[in-house]
């Protein structure tokens, strides 16, 4: 998470540990978050963070997927699609309609993967943020 911190621009606010991983995501009930994870030689080389969204205007649960990363030295070798295949599977086994999420605008690779993968990018809504 902290490699995707510094691809994204933001390390300078990460503040994320692994005790929050632990605790947000495998001891609390329901999770925060729910993962994939990728690994090769017991090395983690690629990671999906989501969540579900339990109620939209269709009546059935949505996905948010909030990361996705595949360590540079890694990238190229059909992990991402791996990651979003199984987030595809897990959507479908709990009833949800649709996976969404965001894609940074200077992203050009990540918009490319996800197009080539069948996604479309929506413009008809404009995301804000309201920092407290």
């Amino acid at each position: 998470m902290k490699e995707l911190a510094v691809f994204e621009k933001y390390s300078k606010n990460f503040a994320i540990t692994p005790e929050i991983v632990k605790v947000s995501g495998f001891q609390k009930n329901p999770p925060d978050f729910y993962c994939f994870v990728a690994e090769c030689n017991e090395q983690i080389t690629g990671i999906l963070v989501y969540y579900f969204l339990p109620y939209t205007i269709q009546n059935r649960p949505a996905i948010y997927m909030k990361e996705l990363y595949v360590d540079e030295n890694y990238r190229g070798h059909k992990i991402g699609e791996q990651l979003m295949n199984a987030l595809k599977i897990e959507a479908e086994q709990n009833n949800c309609n649709q996976i969404k999420w965001t894609v940074a605008p200077w992203n050009k690779a990540g918009q490319k993967f996800y197009e080539r993968l069948g996604a479309t990018e929506n413009n008809e809504w404009l995301n804000y943020e309201w920092n407290v």
